[in-house]
């Protein structure tokens, strides 16, 4: 997007940009998600960003909060480095093979199946409890299988716009038995690469404020670690309740896209 589309610098605009931060580090910290789907509407509700140049704020905006949120996990044990590293080249190659999707397939179809995948997700957050001790063992049946989820995780975030931990978090929690604070971890650092190369994409498109991008993820990494904290004082079940609750946010807004995309046609 060209720079004439994107709001006027005033006061505000930061403060705005900083409240969004600070909520967005909340969530990521607390889920291990990057906060994309907290900044992106809010930035378009608020202040008026285009969807696309939102998008690409936001994902500059996720590497430091990311970082942070890794450090923060770190801290307590709580990140399966290799396996991450794995998920994220699998993302890579993913998203590749979802943006060459993309105008293949219906986006209204596509996002009714997300929802649907979410409620199923939802439903067993209720009923598969991870135990705090489960690890994340590598193996040479889980590491092939790690390499698959990357994919599929880069080929939705590349078709939906979705970030990977809404996928990455509670696969690894259902599929995997790895522990919530071990899930939540190892998702915001797969993240991290991702977020990078696209970033560096998007600068050379002109789809990122960077002004915006500094002030939000510098505010978001004020409050990761707090919400990273808040994860390990959670009960494992109520953290599945609280997750659970944002995925519904998640559906939500992905049902609307849907409505909308469809009388759209």
């Amino acid at each position: 997007m060209t720079s004439d589309t994107r709001p006027v610098r005033s006061t505000r605009f930061f403060v705005v940009c900083i409240g969004v931060g600070l909520l967005a580090g909340l969530m990521s910290g607390l889920f291990g998600v990057g906060g994309g789907t907290v900044i992106v509407p809010l930035l378009v509700l608020l202040l008026g960003f285009d969807q696309r140049l939102a998008a690409g704020t936001s994902l500059a905006a996720i590497v430091p909060t990311a970082s942070v949120g890794v450090i923060s996990y770190a801290v307590h044990g709580s990140v399966a480095w290799i396996p991450a590293l794995i998920l994220a080249a699998g993302a890579v190659i993913g998203a590749q093979i979802g943006t060459w999707l993309l105008p293949k397939l219906s986006q209204t179809a596509l996002r009714w199946s997300f929802v649907a995948f979410l409620a199923v997700v939802i439903v067993s957050l209720y009923f598969v409890i991870p135990s705090r001790d489960a690890e994340l063992v590598l193996t040479w049946i889980t590491g092939p299988l790690l390499g698959v989820l990357g994919v599929i995780t880069g080929i939705l975030a590349g078709l939906l716009g979705v970030g990977g931990g809404i996928i990455v978090v509670p696969a690894l929690m259902l599929l995997f038995g790895t522990s919530d604070l071990v899930a939540k971890g190892t998702s915001l650092l797969m993240m991290i690469p991702a977020a990078i190369s696209g970033t560096v994409g998007n600068v050379r498109r002109s789809n990122v404020d960077l002004r915006a991008a500094a002030c939000v993820g510098l505010a978001a990494c004020t409050t990761t670690a707090l919400g990273a904290f808040v994860a390990t004082l959670v009960d494992p079940f109520i953290g599945n309740v609280l997750f659970s609750l944002f995925l519904v946010f998640i559906a939500m807004q992905m049902a609307i896209k849907a409505v909308k995309g469809r009388h759209q046609r």
